[in-house]
């Protein structure tokens, strides 16, 4: 049984993931308007992962005999700058889902919930990888600078990320 104290907190997180996937789908939908298909499609693949993640915290919530609660998810923004800015943004939102990862870890090892604390390893371990992907592709746009020809083959190259696959169950 889980505590209440953890079983609202992983809620949040639940909306938390599932705004995450909102944010990205709205920058995969920006960027399909503005013609850039490679990275529009690196965004809706991200939004299917981050709806794996929200379906992750929400099946341990069921495991737990946690009553997992659905709430309101805010509105993300319609409208980004460039290639550049869309990556910056996605690795500054990743650092905060990092933060809020952190904070649960946090807090299922001050009330000695060990259980929640192993599944949290898995986020913990999660949350690198997306920092470092993210990161990745501001490395490269800050490369590629103002060559459109550059931009054409790093968008192309994007088509190619493949479907998430969901983890394992332990």
């Amino acid at each position: 049984m889980i505590s209440d104290k953890m079983l609202s907190a992983l809620n949040e997180q639940v909306r938390e993931e599932l705004y995450s996937a909102y944010l990205y789908q709205s920058m995969s939908a920006f960027c399909d308007f503005k013609g850039l298909k490679g990275i529009a499609h690196w965004m809706d693949m991200q939004t299917k992962e981050e709806m794996i993640h929200a379906r992750k915290f929400y099946d341990y919530i069921l495991e737990t005999s946690g009553m997992a609660k659905l709430d309101t998810i805010k509105a993300p923004p319609h409208k980004f700058g460039t290639p550049l800015e869309i990556f910056q943004e996605a690795l500054k939102h990743e650092e905060y889902i990092t933060k809020r990862i952190y904070d649960l870890v946090d807090l299922a090892t001050e009330l000695k919930d060990h259980a929640t604390f192993n599944m949290l390893q898995w986020f913990v371990n999660e949350q690198v990888e997306e920092e470092a992907t993210a990161s990745e592709m501001i490395d490269k746009l800050n490369l590629i600078g103002d060559h459109p020809g550059a931009m054409f083959q790093f968008d192309k190259e994007l088509m190619t990320r493949p479907a998430p696959v969901p983890p394992v169950a332990q």
